[in-house]
Formats: C-alpha cells, structure tokens, sequence
C-alpha cells in the first residue's frame, strides 16, 4: 500500500521517494508540534487566572513553537550539514547582510526579554511616542497610546507598534520599573492681597488627604526598588512650596501618585480647592492683570515714598 503510493507520487508528479519522505516527515512535525502547542495552551488557561501571567506563558509557548518548528523543518531539510550549530551559524552569516534591519529587531527582542527594560502592562515613553505595553513580539512590541493630544496621560484610543531595534537607539523611560510613581506638580497662584498662610495651611490639609496613602504605598515600592538602582529620596510626604510670580503668590503642591491614576487624583484635589477657597472671603485666586499702585496710599508706613506736592493724592 505504502509502495503503491510511493510510486504513484513518483510516477505521476516526478517526485522522488527521497523527497517525498521529507515532506511527510515536516508534515508530521507540524502536526505533532500544533498538538502540543494546543495542549500547552489550554493547560495555561486552565491553570493561569491572572491575565499577565497567562499572556507570558502563552507567547513563551508560541515562540517556542516556532524555534522548535524551524530547526525541526531545517534538520529534516538540510541533512548534508550534520552540526545545528553550523546550519545556524551559515543561515546567519547569510542572513546579516538581506535581513539587517530584522535581525536587530531579533536580537532587540532577546533584549527586551532578558534585561527586561519593560514588560506587558508598563508604561513608558521611547522617543517621542508614550503608551501602555499591551504586546511584545519578535520584531515588534506594541503601545496603546498615551498623551499627544490628550491631556493627563491619558489614552488617545490608538495602538503603536514600534519596532524592537529602537530600544537600542533612543532612551526609554519606564512609569512603573522601580520607583513604581511619579512626582506630580500643581501650582496655586493667589493674589498678594489674600491670606496666603491660610491658603497654603489649607492645601496642606488637601493634599495630606488625597496622597497620604500614596506616599505610604511609594515607600513600600522605593525599599523594593533600591536594591536593583541607586534610587534614594529623604522626603516622600506631600509638600505645599511657597513662591512669589507677577501676579501673586504662587503655592505649588508636591505630591506622589500612581501614573495611571495621574488625572483622577489631580480632579480630585482641584475640585477640593475650589470648594475650599470658594468658602473664605479673604483668598482668591490670582491670573495676569494691570494696575496702578500708590506707593504713598497704599505702601506700608517706613516704605512709603515722600508725597509731592504737586500731585494730588
């Protein structure tokens, strides 16, 4: 049975019985590497609940699936070269030249796998493009979008793919490696004219409210982080500093706060200070306006320059 079909293959496709035993051998390989690979997968999602555990394993099945199936093809195929190491080594040296830009992009992903400068889920910004990681393959790894024309960090509903090589070529900033928060800046401009102590006595107690836990939570998160980088703050609790502009006394908050949380946390904390300063008759805000000012009428007693007598005050 077998023979006849040997025959018939030769006979009426010019087929040799040779080659026609390769071709069932890769044929069967395929088989037996997708039935393993189906398996694997389902044992994955059946034991693997949490969704960036079960992403891991997954893409460590399905590129193990393909570096098993090339040098399964290959070795079946290339049966004058009797070393793996050798057919590698030829296929690269070949390779290098054709197929610069991919092979970067190769070895960016051995990278990225290895020394880990980001992982599914991080947040980062690589050259002039941010986003959230939502995928990392062989050449490419891929960005949901943050910031552009949206304010706050928030996402612009579209997805980036970047190729791997880049991170060999521009820096990268990571929101959640190590440190794990970001320091956030808001200032409060108020007019000389308010009671700037009582303002900033009671931003004081605005954002000791919203970012006390955040702080707690970094510390956590700096002890962790200081054993992998020189990483070291004396000061993590929210800070009110006290400036002078043009138009009034600026009070700027200085508080930590998780990057994805970034915008909740900031509406949360203006609305608590327009809620607070709309309450007292002696606090407004200040913005950029002109006006006249009598040194003499309203200058303080020892500062006050002498009338002239021929102005009428």
């Amino acid at each position: 049975m077998v023979e006849d079909i040997i025959s018939f293959f030769e006979n009426e496709w010019q087929i040799s019985p040779e080659l026609q035993l390769k071709i069932f051998h890769s044929f069967l390989a395929i088989i037996i590497l997708l039935v393993i690979r189906f398996v694997a997968l389902q044992l994955i999602f059946k034991n693997f609940k949490d969704v960036k555990d079960r992403y891991k394993w997954k893409n460590v099945v399905k590129n193990a699936y393909y570096i098993i199936l090339i040098l399964s093809i290959g070795n079946i195929w290339i049966d004058k070269i009797d070393s793996i190491g050798t057919f590698l080594g030829l296929v690269s040296a070949g390779l290098a030249i054709a197929l610069q830009v991919p092979i970067v992009n190769l070895a960016a992903w051995l990278f990225i796998v290895i020394r880990k400068p980001f992982e599914v889920g991080d947040r980062i910004e690589i050259g002039d493009v941010s986003g959230d990681v939502i995928d990392i393959r062989f050449f490419q790894f891929t960005l949901n979008e943050i910031g552009n024309w949206v304010g706050a960090d928030q996402s612009t509903g579209r997805i980036i793919h970047v190729p791997n090589g880049e991170v060999f070529k521009v820096s990268q900033a990571n929101y959640d490696q190590g440190f794990s928060h970001i320091w956030i800046e808001m200032p409060v401009l108020v007019t000389f004219e308010s009671n700037w102590k009582k303002a900033k006595e009671i931003l004081e107690n605005i954002i000791n409210l919203y970012a006390e836990e955040l702080s707690f939570s970094a510390k956590r998160k700096l002890l962790e982080a200081s054993k992998k980088f020189m990483i070291f703050y004396s000061n993590l609790t929210p800070i009110v500093y006290t400036s002078v502009k043009d138009s009034g006394v600026e009070l700027t908050i200085r508080f930590l706060s998780a990057p994805k949380k970034r915008r909740v946390v900031e509406n949360n904390i203006w609305e608590a200070i327009l809620d607070n300063f709309a309450k007292q008759d002696d606090i407004d805000f200040a913005y950029p306006t002109q006006r006249v000012y009598y040194n003499y009428t309203e200058g303080k007693d020892g500062a006050k320059k002498k009338p002239n007598p021929n102005i009428n005050y």
